[in-house]
């Protein structure tokens, strides 16, 4: 299909042509990157933006539950919103259980939502390679606003902070050492930490773990992208819908404050370079499985592995083969 008719028609909207359009740029093939950045470059070129809110947490705590309840609150209120959910791929098959719409079922039936389950392929990060890609697709399809679920609590984190405008950690109540258990890095990159499963029995430990994590959040370093009382902790419920509303009005309280000072445009930009660093890189990594490039580094990982020469001696002579020409 012509790239700039596909383009046309996810501007247009259309659920299955940008279905087909992240296919697309989820593929691996050569000439489908080369068509991927034709379609990404004419559908950037209308500069549509939608809130990218990256969501995180740790398995079990209810990220499937939160997005169907939240997705639901903001297609009520007349929002489109896409999901982009991302899969642990298995690293022994590349397989992927991609169970996310199953899970979602009230919001994979609302026709103001986008759901998009997509496997991580084993890439540094968990979160799927192009899904980048897929957020700019969904963009120009005109969704309000775009979640992107990571896989777990780890590196993917941030990479996902890289592709959003807020960063919401969801938590699940907890008793005793649990603050311990997140790591400093990722309580830095939150905007917004969500206490989830605040209700029956749990609400007593929700209200204790909201608390706690408040405490730990004072004692950050103040970001400048940052109001007064920001990053801050909030309790939930997504199973009884308790607690939604507010949270999303303290998250547009911060994108609207974030707009107004710049911080906003300054970030995207940021982000934009981020980017072109990181597809270099991907580029460079790329090089490293053709040709004679690849039986040079074969032939090297012999060496090593038999202690004939040290990983950083044969490193540098690599290097200095294919790069410092």
């Amino acid at each position: 299909m012509d790239m700039t008719e596909l383009g046309d028609r996810v501007l247009a909207g259309e659920r299955r042509a940008l279905a087909r359009a992240i296919t697309l740029v989820e593929s691996q093939r050569s000439d489908h990157r080369q068509q991927a950045t034709a379609l990404l470059e004419h559908v950037a070129s209308k500069g549509r933006q939608a809130l990218r809110i990256g969501l995180s947490g740790t398995p079990g705590v209810g990220k499937s539950t939160f997005i169907e309840s939240f997705g639901m609150m903001l297609t009520a209120q007349g929002l489109r919103v896409a999901v982009l959910a991302v899969d642990p791929s298995s690293t022994r098959s590349g397989g992927s259980i991609l169970g996310d719409k199953t899970r979602m079922d009230r919001l994979s039936r609302d026709p103001n939502a986008f759901i998009r389950p997509s496997p991580s392929q084993t890439h540094l990060g968990g979160v799927a390679r192009r899904s980048r890609e897929a957020v700019a697709l969904c963009e120009g399809a005109g969704f309000d606003v775009v979640l992107v679920e990571t896989v777990g609590v780890g590196q993917s984190e941030t990479v996902v902070a890289e592709m959003s405008d807020l960063f919401l950690l969801l938590l699940a109540p907890a008793g005793g050492d649990e603050l311990q258990g997140v790591k400093r890095g990722i309580m830095e990159m939150a905007d917004v930490i969500l206490v989830n499963k605040a209700d029956g029995d749990l609400k007593p430990a929700a209200m204790r773990t909201c608390s706690d994590y408040a405490g730990a959040l004072r004692l950050l370093r103040k970001r400048p992208q940052d109001p007064k009382g920001f990053p801050k902790a909030m309790m939930v419920s997504a199973i009884e819908e308790n607690g939604l509303t507010e949270a999303w009005a303290e998250m547009q309280a911060l994108v609207d404050w974030r707009k107004e000072t710049g911080h906003w445009d300054a970030r995207r930009a940021a982000q934009a370079e981020y980017w072109f660093h990181e597809d270099v890189r991907q580029g460079v990594l790329a090089q490293l499985q053709k040709g004679e490039v690849r039986q040079q580094m074969v032939r090297l990982g012999t060496l090593v592995a038999d202690g004939v020469v040290t990983p950083s001696a044969a490193a540098r002579e690599m290097l200095e083969q294919h790069l410092h020409r």
